[in-house]
């Protein structure tokens, strides 16, 4: 009776300990190499609507306000297009206006987007992906093109 007892506490307690020592290790809970980290350039794949907003600093003590929407389509390899539609001062200064561009996710979910217009005007951004790839958080980062800036913009996936 005791022998039948402590084969079934051994039955239990092996796998217990072995999931408690994996976690105790630190070791993922999926198969994942060490290198691959938690956000790549495929985490971006698909398309996102932002919500850009901010201000135009053309002089000091001058603040002009931006505001928009773009529609972003990230390929999984480090490519994009947009299409945006910005408001200037309350007067619209574009209306889907191409873009297309270049970025980077680092394994640490911060990365980095290279914008060109059609007007030729060239605009970084520095990202942070959030919600494991369906939220964007970006800010514009010099150098600019043209006057200095404030703006930021999310980005939530189109599902």
């Amino acid at each position: 009776m005791q022998r039948k007892s402590i084969s079934r506490i051994s039955m239990v307690a092996i796998p217990v300990m072995i999931a408690c020592g994996l976690l105790a290790s630190g070791a993922p809970a999926r198969a994942q190499s060490d290198d691959d980290g938690p956000c790549s350039n495929q985490t971006l794949r698909g398309d996102y609507g932002f919500s850009v907003e901010g201000v135009i600093l053309p002089a000091p003590g001058v603040t002009i306000p931006i505001r928009g929407v773009t529609m972003t389509h990230y390929d999984g390899n480090g490519k994009l297009t947009q299409l945006d539609s910005l408001i200037l001062n309350g007067t619209p200064i574009s209306d889907w206006s191409p873009a297309t561009g270049t970025y980077h996710v680092n394994p640490n979910c911060t990365g980095t987007i290279l914008l060109l217009s059609s007007t030729g005007d060239v605009v970084n951004l520095r990202i942070v992906v959030v919600k494991r790839g369906k939220e964007i958080r970006a800010v514009v980062w010099p150098p600019f093109g043209g006057p200095n800036r404030v703006v930021t913009s999310v980005g939530i996936k189109v599902e």
